[in-house]
């Protein structure tokens, strides 16, 4: 068998809530689009595979399949405004001598080898194989939100790719399709119009289609969180400013520290480092370093985030709460939240403060300081431009 490969990668990730092509978002470390890519790469019987996509995507791809040593083997075009264009290209692009080609959807990395070998063994019997499973659910046909129909189950299957078939008579296909102006959802359509037959192979309920964000594993779509906890204390002392989450509050005495003394800002800024496991803000802004003398701890937690930003992780939420017998905080809870929130890049209502008194015990007690603790999650942004494989 001389076999071909054309991989669909040209969507948008409108419905991922993506800022790019879903393809080349992380999934476990590598982009989506590695895993069909060294896949069929594998298959001796593969003799080339034609990645179509978006034409602003067409570098990044082609980094990747050198990256992944596939440049052999593996090569790129710009894609058209639908699906079918797009894969009419590929054929296109195609070698005259293949005999068959497989056609995959670049956002299904679950498909395995053995899935791929049952098709292609298929394919010395029919000349158009298609993977696809039972659907479980119950199908109804719903006009102007009333059920009209309720289909019998038992006939219904969700296809899925790779779908294989002959070259020369999937191209015929596309052609006529494209002379008439017929669209279809997937290439076996294609061939139903022209009155071909098309075998179903049973294909598995994990070969996904990666659409939204629930597709994609827990720890991959943000769900999963890192968690980080940060604690900081200063002493309180006169003739010094006191400053919390970068607010000035009107009282007689304020922290002392080598930088504006910001305890409860500082705490943000440790439970930040401690998620992305980045150490701590000792090691970060030594007090030894005099730039840091008297700066003011708000400009140090926006260098924090940069650090946050660069590892792909965004802030869920903040709570953070403040231990001091005095001043009363309640006044200056909200312009705190402010400024957290625009410096983490988060909604106000992603940030909690809470202002506690200790009943006069310890330290805090005894109003010769103040401390603060903060607990942070963080998660995965699936608008990061992490799409180069590790």
């Amino acid at each position: 068998m001389n076999v071909g490969v054309v991989i669909a990668a040209a969507g948008s990730g409108r419905r991922m809530g993506s800022a790019g092509n879903k393809v080349l978002l992380p999934l476990d470390g590598k982009p989506i689009l590695a895993y069909s890519l060294q896949l069929f790469a594998a298959f001796d019987v593969v003799s080339e595979i034609i990645v179509v996509t978006r034409e602003m995507d067409l570098e990044v791809v082609d980094q990747l399949i050198d990256a992944l040593g596939l440049g052999s083997i593996a090569r790129t075009i710009p894609g058209g405004k639908e699906r079918q264009e797009s894969v009419y290209l590929g054929l296109e692009a195609l070698r005259e001598d293949t005999e068959w080609v497989i056609i995959h959807d670049g956002a299904r990395p679950y498909v395995t080898r053995e899935l791929v070998e049952k098709a292609l063994q298929d394919c010395y019997t029919y000349k158009a194989v298609t993977l696809g499973v039972p659907v479980t659910d119950t199908i109804k046909v719903v006009e102007d939100g009333i059920v009209a129909e309720t289909l019998e189950r038992s006939t219904l299957w969700s296809i899925q790719t790779p779908q294989i078939f002959s070259f020369s008579l999937i191209k015929h296909a596309h052609q006529k399709a494209k002379q008439s102006g017929f669209s279809a959802t997937d290439d076996c359509m294609l061939l139903e119009k022209l009155g071909v037959p098309v075998h179903v192979t049973q294909g598995s309920y994990g070969n996904i289609k990666i659409t939204t964000p629930e597709d994609l594993p827990l720890e991959e779509n943000g769900v999963t969180t890192m968690i980080g906890l940060g604690f900081d204390v200063h002493r309180l002392v006169p003739d010094r400013e006191l400053i919390l989450c970068g607010v000035r509050i009107p009282y007689e005495k304020g922290l002392l520290g080598h930088s504006d003394g910001d305890a409860a800002t500082h705490a943000v800024m440790d439970a930040l480092l401690g998620a992305a496991a980045l150490g701590d803000i000792g090691e970060m802004f030594p007090d030894s370093d005099p730039q840091y003398k008297d700066i003011w701890s708000i400009l140090l937690l926006r260098q924090v985030m940069d650090e946050i930003s660069k590892k792909g992780l965004v802030v869920s939420n903040l709570d953070l709460t403040i231990m001091a017998e005095r001043p009363k905080l309640s006044p200056w809870k909200d312009q705190m939240r402010n400024n957290l929130a625009e410096v983490l890049g988060v909604a106000k209502n992603k940030i909690n403060i809470k202002a506690t008194t200790v009943e006069g015990l310890g330290f805090v007690g005894r109003e010769e300081g103040m401390a603060a603790q903060a607990v942070v999650s963080l998660r995965k942004d699936l608008n990061a431009s992490n799409c180069h494989p590790s």
